[in-house]
């Protein structure tokens, strides 16, 4: 056997006489990390603890708690990975005849679809018998073992014990033929068994897993749901049995709890009760219907991110919902996302001369993306040789062309740009426009304000030279440091996205990208928060730096974004003419501190819980006079208040004052002024303010509408008018 030497994170080397695995290399490093060891990492590659590392290898240990006392995630997948397989087991002791499909790990959990017998199928009265025997399994902490078989032996097995899903599921691995876990290729089929094989229950499946089972300290089933095999409508009907899980019953506790506070604060059930916006199917799935309240939170936004612009020399544009096919071509996003799009709107005279060679629907597209595909490769090696000009590159198939609904309203920045001759004095051009763009989203993936087909991004392109690239990204990372501050939303963490080498999908010379990676660490460095380097996170065209923000109940959510991108003006052809008097290629910044207006207001319903800060509430102020004697002063109030700009009503029903203060509390309005006989005498108002249950005392109108008005220009992010 070779001997072998492994290089550990911090660059020192451990030599072997024979292929050590993971759990050696965790064992000579220490016996605390032999024992709290999960996996391992062999070059970036996540494996079993015990298989053999067979040639020198850098090579890292997992366990479930890094070094800064946070998680791995990688860790907490493979936990997750390993309690869907117990979950599995367990439900097979449960309801005989259940076949099992598929189960991934989830950032939340993780999930297993089950075809279930007609006449049993499974139900929520089901879970506490599930999770006892989840328990059962977890306690006896049996071995993940596995093992591998040929192709063929692989396949009786599975033919021999009748579930055609795992039959479909080897086979495609098969014919892919994509690694193993182990780094082979698929000639063999993998199963793991929580136990021994033959004598324990066992899975078809490529891993990896934790050690054993009693490392999955703490797991609960969730909840059910349909589904289809392989997403497909027409196939078998499924069951999805969610889960999660934990290494500590106490991290349990603390995500339910959390689940449970995101449930009240769901944005669709907040949205709908304070009438924000609309979902109709009649108008589309995945397509909002901004209601007059939502109205005015979007144009809050809106209003407040175009001041900041005017401040950094912005210039607004505005561009159509469409474009020729040819543009998105030149651009790469069709082909290299054409399965997030909407299908091409094929020219009338293109598809009547194609439906008279009798061409349908698939062949048609078969064709569209045919030529795509093989013309975006001739963009590439142009790119990469630089020798691209900006002028009907793919204009040589004719029949194809048509139209899109635009995925990016970078395309249409980068022909604004062209559209005149810039000098390096010139630069940087920087154009902003609240555009909407379409993604084709499988209805499965919609969920309300969050995941759409149809949203508006705060989008902004900046061309500049290579010399101004760090000052415009810092400029960039800058303006979403305010809108986050100004939402109160100080908790959050950096993310700077950079290319896989391997993959095949980030286009260009890695020259130009290694610049612009250097761009982005470079910027992320200065704003003095933590930041992680995540390979395979860029974009096609460049890296970027994403905005994670951590919402008051702890969840994440990617948020601004800001990317370098060296490729697209050379896709284009774009220049400037430089000191020297010649042509030079910018460079191009994308950003967008909010990203989609439709996500950036779901995620802020649910962190505010509806309580939105007062300059952004749709109902600033109500006015609440306690009998009709009352009522003439009450709308003098609401005409003050009006007339100073403050979005306000008068309930002058005849409720009882509770009850309109009630009212007024449900849909979560900053604050109510209650008015009675001796307020009108006096020119007072009666202050409540929200979430609040006593009033707060008499003030002058006067000095209330003086402080509401300071608070709405400050955009502060407390209530904070008091008598």
């Amino acid at each position: 056997m070779p001997s072998v030497t492994i290089t550990l994170p911090d660059g020192k080397t451990l030599p072997f006489d024979n292929p050590p695995s993971g759990f050696d290399v965790a064992s000579k490093i220490g016996p605390r990390l032999a024992k709290d060891a999960l996996a391992v990492k062999v070059d970036g590659e996540v494996r079993d603890l015990h298989a053999p590392i067979t040639h020198d290898a850098k090579v890292s240990i997992i366990t479930y708690k890094m070094r800064d006392g946070t998680v791995d995630p990688d860790a907490l997948l493979l936990l997750r990975h390993s309690a869907a397989h117990i979950m599995a087991e367990a439900i097979g002791n449960i309801v005989k005849g259940a076949q099992l499909v598929y189960g991934p790990p989830l950032p939340t959990g993780f999930y297993y679809d089950i075809k279930f017998p007609d006449d049993r199928p499974l139900s929520t009265n089901d879970f506490a018998n599930i999770e006892a025997e989840m328990k059962r399994i977890v306690a006896e902490d049996r071995k993940f073992t596995r093992y591998e078989c040929d192709a063929a032996a692989g396949m009786g097995k599975l033919k021999s014990e009748g579930n055609k899903y795992k039959v479909d599921n080897a086979e495609r691995a098969i014919a892919a033929s994509s690694p193993s876990a182990l780094g082979t290729q698929t000639s063999a089929l993998s199963f793991y068994a929580t136990g021994e094989p033959g004598k324990n229950w066992e899975d078809l499946c490529r891993g990896p897993h934790v050690p054993s089972t009693g490392r999955v300290g703490a797991i609960k089933v969730l909840s059910l749901a349909s589904s289809f095999w392989h997403g497909d409508e027409n196939s078998d009907r499924l069951t999805r049995v969610y889960g999660t899980a934990f290494a500590t019953q106490q991290e349990l506790d603390e995500y339910l709890k959390q689940r449970e506070e995101a449930s009240a604060r769901d944005h669709r059930v907040i949205g709908a009760k304070l009438k924000l916006f609309h979902i109709d199917e009649a108008v589309g799935q995945g397509l909002i219907l901004w209601t007059p309240a939502g109205g005015v939170v979007r144009d809050q936004l809106q209003k407040f991110i175009s001041e900041e612009l005017v401040k950094q020399g912005y210039h607004q544009v505005f561009t159509p919902h469409i474009g020729r096919l040819e543009l998105y071509k030149t651009s790469g996003h069709f082909p290299y996302y054409k399965e997030s799009q909407f299908a091409p709107i094929i020219e009338r005279d293109a598809l009547a001369e194609l439906s008279a060679q009798g061409c349908g629907c698939a062949e048609m597209m078969h064709r569209v993306e045919g030529v795509s595909a093989r013309l975006a490769s001739t963009i590439n090696e142009r790119t990469k040789k630089q020798t691209i000009t900006p002028d009907r590159v793919l204009s040589d198939d004719k029949l194809i062309e048509g139209f899109m609904l635009k995925p990016m309203n970078c395309p249409h920045h980068i022909k604004i740009f062209a559209s005149q001759q810039h000098s390096y004095r010139d630069l940087p051009v920087r154009l902003a426009e609240f555009g909407t763009v379409y993604r084709w989203e499988q209805s499965g993936e919609l969920n309300g304000m969050t995941r759409v087909r149809g949203f508006t991004q705060d989008d902004a392109h900046l061309f500049c030279t290579p010399e101004q690239v760090a000052q415009e990204v810092q400029g960039c990372l800058s303006l979403v440091k305010i809108v986050l501050s100004t939402l109160n939303m100080n908790n959050y963490r950096v993310r700077v996205g950079l290319r896989d080498p391997d993959a095949k999908k980030f286009t260009g010379d890695p020259a130009q990208w290694d610049l612009a990676e250097a761009a982005c660490r470079n910027a992320a460095k200065t704003l003095g928060v933590q930041f992680s380097e995540e390979p395979g996170e860029a974009a096609f065209y460049g890296p970027k730096i994403d905005f994670v923000v951590k919402d008051v109940i702890g969840r994440e959510w990617q948020l601004g974004t800001v990317q370098v991108d060296y490729q697209l003006p050379l896709r284009f052809g774009l220049s400037y003419i430089g000191a020297d008097n010649k042509p030079h290629t910018p460079v191009m910044i994308h950003r967008a501190p909010f990203g989609s207006m439709e996500r950036f207001c779901g995620v802020l319903i649910e962190h505010f819980a509806g309580a939105f800060p007062t300059w952004l509430s749709p109902e600033q102020v109500r006015v609440l006079p306690i009998s009709e004697k009352t009522n003439e002063y009450a709308h003098s109030v609401l005409t003050a208040l009006k007339n100073a700009g403050v979005r306000a009503t008068v309930d002058d029903g005849n409720d009882r004052v509770q009850g309109k203060i009630k009212a007024a509390a449900e849909m979560k309005i900053p604050y109510m002024l209650i008015v009675g006989p001796r307020d009108a005498e006096q020119g007072n108002v009666s202050l409540r303010v929200r979430g609040v249950e006593k009033d707060a005392g008499a003030m002058k109108l006067e000095t209330f509408v003086e402080s509401i008005k300071r608070e709405i220009a400050e955009r502060r992010a407390d209530l904070s008018v008091k008598p």
